[in-house]
């Protein structure tokens, strides 16, 4: 049995990860998030999970939750510091697959109208570079989502990967497609290692995503 651990697991996309995750493997899941006892109270039943009341600024937390996890989920990389703890705590714990939930746009390949759009409504990418470069130089075996838009649909699991170096195009995603993008790869670890990939939904070419 795998040991996964969900950080930030009161995400939106945690919503939908971890009752996939409960369904379609047989992992042992640990719900990391602050005041997680609470908040994830629906969960202190299960056998398979284990919940794990922390902060990701908090450098031993991180290292005692990581301990013994054969995967790692990040629910947000767009901050530097937290990163920076997450990658210094699995190279101590010898952990070393890693999936981050990022944004496109970090490596500047979103392209056209689409592009100038998504331009105007995030403004300023410096920090958000700068968290996504920690991850790129980790030297662990990551995966980091170059998500595009996010929405909720329930049962439209349709996801499109987009390699790095290919402009993404695609304006939009749900956060149950994403869940099973990372569900795939918790079954196979291998996919895309040391990789940063686009994340979209097929025939979204749009100007800007359907909801805006």
């Amino acid at each position: 049995m795998q040991n996964v651990i969900l950080l930030g697991a009161t995400s939106n996309i945690s919503k939908y990860l971890i009752p996939m995750l409960l369904k379609e493997t047989n992992v042992h899941l640990t719900l990391f998030a602050r005041n997680a006892n609470k908040r994830l109270a629906q969960f202190n039943d299960n056998s398979r999970i284990t919940l794990f009341d922390g902060n990701w600024n908090e450098l031993e937390d991180l290292k005692h939750a990581i301990a013994g996890q054969d995967i790692v989920y990040l629910a947000t990389g767009h901050f530097v510091e937290a990163n920076q703890n997450v990658v210094q705590a699995m190279k101590q714990k010898k952990v070393s697959r890693l999936i981050v939930a990022g944004g496109l746009g970090i490596y500047d390949e979103v392209a056209g109208k689409f592009g100038q759009w998504n331009a105007r409504m995030m403004g300023d990418y410096t920090i958000i570079k700068q968290a996504a470069a920690v991850i790129d130089n980790s030297g662990l075996n990551y995966t980091f989502f170059r998500m595009t838009w996010l929405y909720n649909q329930d049962g439209n699991y349709n996801y499109q990967v987009v390699p790095q170096g290919q402009p993404m195009k695609g304006t939009q995603v749900t956060r149950q497609a994403v869940a099973k993008l990372i569900t795939d790869i918790v079954k196979q670890p291998t996919l895309y290692v040391k990789q940063s990939i686009g994340v979209v939904e097929p025939n979204t070419e749009w100007d800007k995503p359907s909801f805006y």
